[in-house]
C-alpha cells in the first residue's frame, strides 16, 4: 500500500474552481465514504481550506485509484477532465509525504507560516477517523504532519508576524483605508476565520466593531470576547449602510453581499467603503468591485498583498525545508517498521501455537505435576520461544522496506513455511 495525494490550490486554480471544489463540513461524511468505497483506494482524507481541495489516500494501484480521485473533482467542480487535469498536481510516495508536511508547516500557505493550517489539518483528519476512512497508514502520517508542523513553529521564526489569513486581511484593510482607529468596521461570520478577523482587529486598535452571524449566540460570544458589539443576521443592509469597512468570512455558499443590495443600502451615502471578503466560496459577489466607491478584495489580492513577506523569511523557510526532509526520512522509517510488524506477529504466533502444541501432546506425561511446575514449564518454554525470535524481530524491523528487509522477509516466510 502506497501514499498518494492528489490536488487542486491557489497555485494551480483560480479563485473560480477552487470555490467549485470546496466540500463543506457537512458534505465531508458522504465524500469520504464514496472515495473509500472505490477499488484501490484503502484510507482517505480529504482537506479542503481557502487554499486548497486535497485528498490524500492510502492506495493499492496508483493509477486505478488517481483516476477515481480525477474523477471526484471533476464531478465536485462540474466540469470535464481536460478542464480539471490542467490545474491538478500529484504526489506519490515520499513526495507526497513531503507535501503533506509542507502544508502543515506553513510554506504551501498564501500567507508564510500561517498557523490556522494546523487546526485544518487536524479536524480534517478527525472527520476521517470518526467517518472510518482514515486508519492505520493515515494515522500515522497525519499524527506526523502535526509533529512536524509543531516542530516549524517552535524551533523556526516562520510564523512571527503575519501568520494567519485573518491576521494578513485585517493588516491589509488597515493599509488600504489608512487607520483603523476611527473606522467603522463590521465582521461578517463568527466561526473559526471571524474570531481570527475579531482579534487581529482589536490587537490593531479598532475601538468600533460590530459582529454579525446567522447565530446571533455565537456572534455574542466573540463579540464579548473581543469587545465588539452585535447585530442580528436580518440588519446586515442596516449595517452595510453605516461601516467603513466590512471583513466576510463565512463560506456559506452564497453571495450575502450583491450589488443591488449595496445600491440599496448605501444610495445615501457617500463615503467610501472597503470589503475585503476572506472566504472560501466567497461571501461577496465579484461585481461589487466595479461599484464607484467600494473597494473589494478577495483571497487572490490578499495573496499578492501576503507575498511581500516572503522575501523577509526565506532563511526561515529555508530551516522549515530541511526540518521536513528530516522528518520524512523518520516517517520512512516509522512506516517501514510498522509495515514488519504483521510478519514479526506471524512468526511469533506461529511460535506459540507450536509450543501449545507441544505441551499438549505432553500433557498426559506432565499430568501428576503441580500447578507451580506447570507454571514453571510455561514460563520457561515461552522465554525460550522469546529468545529465539528476538535476533530476528529485530532485523526484520531494522531492515524493513529496504531490499535487505524483503530478502529477510522472504526467507523467514520460506523457513516457517507462512503465508
Amino acid at each position: 500500500m502506497s501514499i498518494l495525494v492528489i490536488g487542486i490550490n491557489h497555485r494551480t486554480g483560480p479563485l473560480d474552481l477552487l470555490e467549485k471544489v470546496t466540500v463543506s463540513s457537512d458534505a465531508m461524511p458522504s465524500i469520504l465514504d464514496a472515495l473509500v468505497s472505490c477499488s484501490d483506494i484503502r484510507e482517505v482524507v480529504v482537506l479542503s481550506t481557502c487554499n486548497r481541495t486535497e485528498v490524500y489516500a492510502a492506495v493499492d494501484r496508483f493509477h486505478t485509484a488517481h483516476d477515481h480521485i480525477r474523477d471526484f473533482f471533476c464531478e465536485l467542480s462540474g466540469l470535464s477532465t481536460d478542464e480539471v487535469t490542467e490545474h491538478l498536481y500529484s504526489q506519490h510516495e515520499d513526495l507526497a509525504v513531503s507535501h503533506l508536511f509542507s502544508v502543515t508547516a506553513g510554506l504551501d500557505s498564501a500567507v508564510l507560516g500561517e498557523t490556522e493550517i494546523v487546526g485544518q489539518v487536524r479536524n480534517s483528519w478527525d472527520m476521517s477517523m470518526k467517518a472510518g476512512s482514515s486508519r492505520s497508514t493515515l494515522n500515522l502520517l497525519f499524527r506526523h504532519a502535526l509533529e512536524v508542523g509543531k516542530r516549524a513553529r517552535t524551533e523556526t521564526g516562520i510564523s512571527r508576524s503575519t501568520a494567519s489569513v485573518s491576521h494578513a486581511a485585517v493588516e491589509m484593510a488597515q493599509e488600504i483605508h489608512g487607520s483603523l482607529h476611527g473606522a467603522k468596521v463590521l465582521v461578517v461570520g463568527a466561526g473559526e476565520m471571524g474570531e481570527g478577523v475579531a482579534s487581529a482587529l482589536a490587537r490593531g486598535g479598532a475601538v468600533s466593531v460590530t459582529v454579525i452571524n446567522r447565530t446571533r449566540a455565537r456572534g455574542e460570544i466573540l463579540a464579548e470576547k473581543v469587545g465588539a458589539t452585535v447585530a442580528d443576521f436580518s440588519d446586515l443592509d442596516i449595517q452595510l449602510a453605516e461601516v467603513d469597512i466590512v471583513l466576510t468570512c463565512t463560506g456559506g455558499g452564497d453571495h450575502l453581499i450583491t450589488v443591488d443590495q449595496l445600491l440599496t443600502a448605501r444610495k445615501n451615502k457617500k463615503d467610501a467603503l472597503l470589503i475585503v471578503d476572506t472566504a472560501l466560496p466567497r461571501d461577496v459577489e465579484p461585481a461589487v468591485g466595479d461599484m464607484d466607491g467600494v473597494t473589494l478584495r478577495d483571497l487572490h489580492d490578499l495573496r499578492d498583498w501576503a507575498a511581500r513577506g516572503l522575501e523577509q523569511r526565506a532563511t526561515e523557510a529555508e530551516e522549515v525545508r530541511r526540518i521536513i526532509d528530516e522528518e520524512v526520512r523518520r516517517f520512512a522509517v516509522d512506516q517501514s517498521a510498522r509495515q514488519a510488524a504483521p510478519l514479526v506477529a506471524e512468526l511469533r504466533e506461529t511460535a506459540e501455537a507450536i509450543r501449545t502444541s507441544e505441551l499438549a501432546r505432553f500433557s498426559s506425561r506432565l499430568a501428576n505435576l503441580s500447578p507451580e511446575q506447570h507454571e514453571v514449564i510455561d514460563s520457561v518454554t515461552k522465554g525460550i520461544i522469546a529468545k529465539l525470535l528476538h535476533s530476528p524481530s529485530v532485523q526484520l524491523r531494522e531492515a524493513a522496506g529496504s531490499p535487505q528487509g524483503e530478502r529477510l522477509a522472504a526467507a523467514v516466510r520460506d523457513l516457517f513455511s507462512l503465508d
